[in-house]
């Protein structure tokens, strides 16, 4: 049955950045709508008060769209800062080098769904910091290529 219950897909908090880029979403809360799909990926996502979606990134191969459902978030992009509120959306094309993420400067949960491509050759570059995602195996690296330990 194609109907998904969400009360039934697992919740993931927290992020997998290494130390210390995973402080700011340790409260975040995912949960992976896709169920098989292969070409695209949906999130619903909740974002506490204080918390952010990710550190400020942009992908290669992967466009992204973001859906506020509920609450208030700030978009921070190269352009600058705009506040999204429930019933509006952005769009990330693929290799655009506009670094963005979101951050709830509200005092409530803000609820939103992510949907992303699903590019195996996708590679993610971190605008404020040193870090890359450029191969899913080896993880996350500084710039250079170092690879990060896991936590």
């Amino acid at each position: 049955m194609p109907k998904i219950d969400i009360a039934s897909v697992p919740k993931r908090q927290g992020s997998s950045y290494p130390a210390p880029f995973h402080e700011k979403s340790q409260q975040r809360i995912k949960q992976a709508l896709g169920a098989g799909l292969t070409q695209f990926g949906v999130n619903l996502v909740q974002l506490p008060p204080g918390e952010w979606s990710s550190q400020r990134h942009w992908h290669t191969d992967e466009d992204e769209f973001v859906y506020v459902l509920s609450g208030e978030l700030v978009l921070i992009e190269d352009d600058g800062e705009t506040v999204l509120r429930a019933g509006e959306c952005a769009a990330f094309p693929k290799n655009t080098g506009n670094g963005h993420h979101l951050i709830n400067r509200s005092g409530k949960i803000a609820v939103y769904l992510e949907v992303g491509s699903d590019i195996a050759e996708d590679a993610v570059y971190y605008s404020d910091i040193d870090m890359t995602l450029t191969n899913q195996t080896t993880g996350f690296t500084r710039k250079y290529g170092r690879p990060y330990p896991k936590r």
